[in-house]
């Protein structure tokens, strides 16, 4: 069982910002910048951890998920956009990093990682969960 499925199942705490029947989304624990947020689907076992190993449902649920996510982080953060970065390097399960951008540079993954309090890590995925439309 992965870190992310521990995550989904409640056996590990997260900032969640949204969930649904297939996908969950919760704050990066090691943000690049506020409202960084990984999206992950909500796998059989063995979890897949190659994108374009999924199954279209899956992938489809999954971006889907993603966009409405998106969507949520833009309005909470106030960005331009929202990037999007697909690595799964780090752990063995499919996972999307939505990041909010206002320069590209807020996309690389060589910055370094913010050191965010639980009290603020709670507030932005408290204002992102209420700026996302129903999933």
């Amino acid at each position: 069982m992965t870190l992310f499925t521990k995550i989904i199942k409640g056996d590990i705490p997260s900032y969640k910002v949204a969930e649904n029947e297939h996908c969950y989304a919760f704050l990066d624990i090691n943000p690049l910048v506020k409202g960084h947020t990984l999206v992950v689907p909500k796998l059989r076992e063995p979890e897949e951890d190659y994108i374009f190993d999924l199954d279209d449902e899956d992938l489809s649920n999954l971006m889907l998920f993603a966009k409405k996510v998106a969507d949520g982080i833009k309005q909470a953060t106030g960005c331009k956009r929202v990037g999007v970065a697909v690595m799964g390097m780090e752990v063995n399960h499919v996972h999307v990093h939505l990041i909010p951008m206002n320069k590209e540079k807020d996309m690389l993954f060589t910055n370094p990682k913010l050191q965010l309090s639980a009290a603020e890590m709670a507030t932005i995925a408290n204002s992102i969960a209420q700026a996302i439309d129903p999933v």
